[in-house]
Formats: C-alpha cells, sequence, structure tokens
C-alpha cells in the first residue's frame, strides 16, 4: 500500500477518536461536525480500497496473502461507517464513545494493512 496514505488515514483516524472522546468527556453525543469527520476519513478509507483492489487487480500481491489483506482492508473501510451508524441509535455521550472506539480500530487495521501488504512505500 501507500505509506503516506496508510499515515494520513491512520492520524485522521486518531485526530476523530479524540474528537469524539472529548465529546464523550464533555457529555455530549455525536454532532453534525462528527459525522463530516466520519466522512472524511472514510473518504480517505475509500481511496485506500480502491488503491489497494487496483493494485490486486494488476498482479501486485500481499506478503501476507491476498485473502488477509482483503478481509482487514474491507474491515477498515466499514468500521468507521458502522460506528457511526451505532452512534445515531445511542443519542448520549456513549454514542461519541462507540465512534472514538471505532476510530481507534481503523487506526490499528492501518498498522496491520500496512505489514500485510510488506511495509513497503510504494
Amino acid at each position: 500500500m501507500i505509506g503516506s496514505l496508510t499515515l494520513a488515514a491512520s492520524l485522521a483516524a486518531l485526530a476523530l477518536a479524540a474528537w469524539c472522546g472529548l465529546a464523550v468527556y464533555r457529555d455530549q453525543p455525536t454532532k453534525d461536525w462528527h459525522f463530516i469527520g466520519m466522512a472524511l476519513v472514510t473518504l480517505l478509507v475509500l481511496v485506500q480500497l480502491t488503491i489497494g483492489v487496483v493494485r490486486l487487480a494488476g498482479g501486485e500481491k500481499p506478503g501476507g496473502g491476498t485473502a488477509i489483506f482483503l478481509a482487514y482492508l474491507l474491515s477498515a473501510t466499514a468500521v468507521v461507517p458502522v460506528a457511526g451508524v451505532m452512534s445515531l441509535a445511542e443519542r448520549t455521550k456513549w454514542g461519541s464513545a462507540t465512534v472514538a472506539a471505532g476510530a481507534v480500530v481503523l487506526a490499528v487495521l492501518e498498522v496491520r494493512l500496512f505489514d500485510i501488504w510488506g511495509g513497503s512505500g510504494g
């Protein structure tokens, strides 16, 4: 994968986690601005998904295996939107906590994706 894109997605996810963590501290549910942040993080991950699929279709193979790479790639793409939908069901600070947790999970998935691909920039 592209190292700079992985880094950008990880840092954006951690920023979203911190932002939603602040909302938890303030006892606030997710707000419209949080959803805009989730959309931006998701956009980065969708770009990564597209690049990953194109590289696989072009014959490149991840060092850790194609099936596990695809599983992590699809999970990374889904985790923030799913957390966002779940936060709508829980309109308290725990909705914000759900998004914060999902964003931390995304950051971890990004690191793992980078490792599975082979840890190279490209």
